[in-house]
């Protein structure tokens, strides 16, 4: 069986499969104290039998960094009392192969596998919500360096009437600070869904800026676009039309042309992607463990 845990800043989604596509059982516990929270993950386990590998697709920042000491920790998060929470001590019963990678690249995994980045050699998932984050997956693998990237906390430029100082903790006005749901709701007091099109506008022109940087430093074939801020209608449209803008028709090939409307894209696998992604992880650990 394959266990999998998609860890997420409100919920927590465990499952197991004897294959990825096909969950046999699963089960969603709130996001409280890690006490409390790994307390329930490990009873749903405790349940199960011929547990083989563990994959974690994790709210972050985490250390994915196997070579780490602090490998499966969370970092600095603004998630309260979740930082130096250890994922591999709260794993520690089973002595499988484990894997951990963070939530966005977890589902990018799976949407390259099953999804819209299916026939795609590389493809960059981002999600927009409480969070800004963005995964590339190349040839099947979830591409890191010394640990998951963190292009949420990119700087901006800033639109010349956007007067809000910015949210995140760290940064103040970096790209998470500026467009993420709690930026969203301090700015104008409500989710964009509840905005116009001047609100929408400015969103997306910060987001624009992620799918360029994106496009310049990785050139993938699809960029998906998901998350709860991502289902504004008119959100992805008006992305489309300011990343085209933006690309200024330097970059031309492929999807990369028109009004971007096949380049960039909703996820396919909706509430799915990130437990299916978790599931794939731990059978990519259990090969990897074989092959070694």
């Amino acid at each position: 069986m394959l266990a999998g845990i998609e860890a997420g800043g409100t919920k927590m989604v465990c499952a197991v499969a004897e294959h990825p596509a096909h969950i046999r059982e699963r089960i969603e516990i709130p996001t409280t104290s890690p006490e409390e929270t790994f307390a329930h993950i490990q009873d749903f386990f405790a349940d199960q039998k011929n547990i083989r590998s563990i994959g974690i697709a994790a709210f972050g920042p985490v250390d994915t960094d196997r070579r780490s000491k602090t490998y499966g920790d969370v970092l600095n998060t603004p998630k309260p009392g979740w930082s130096g929470a250890s994922w591999v001590r709260a794993m520690a019963a089973y002595t499988t192969p484990f894997a951990i990678e963070s939530d966005v690249s977890g589902a990018c995994l799976a949407e390259y596998i099953y999804g819209a980045g299916r026939h795609q050699k590389t493809l960059a998932y981002v999600t927009v919500g409480t969070g800004i984050g963005a995964g590339i997956v190349h040839e099947g693998r979830v591409r890191t360096g010394t640990g998951h990237y963190e292009m949420g906390h990119i700087p901006v430029r800033r639109d010349p009437y956007d007067k809000y100082g910015g949210h995140c903790p760290f940064h103040a006005d970096c790209l998470e600070g500026l467009a993420s749901g709690p930026a969203i709701d301090a700015r104008w007091g409500g989710p964009l869904s509840e905005m116009g099109e001047g609100e929408i506008a400015l969103e997306a022109g910060y987001l624009s800026q992620l799918a360029l940087t994106l496009i310049l430093t990785h050139m993938p074939g699809r960029i998906i676009f998901g998350g709860g801020v991502m289902k504004t209608p008119g959100l992805i449209d008006a992305i489309r039309e300011q990343t085209a803008d933006r690309l200024a028709g330097y970059v031309t090939r492929g999807d990369l042309s028109g009004d971007l409307s096949e380049y960039i894209v909703p996820p396919a696998l909706g509430d799915d992607a990130g437990i299916s992604g978790a599931l794939l992880l731990a059978q990519q650990a259990a090969r990897d463990a074989t092959d070694r």
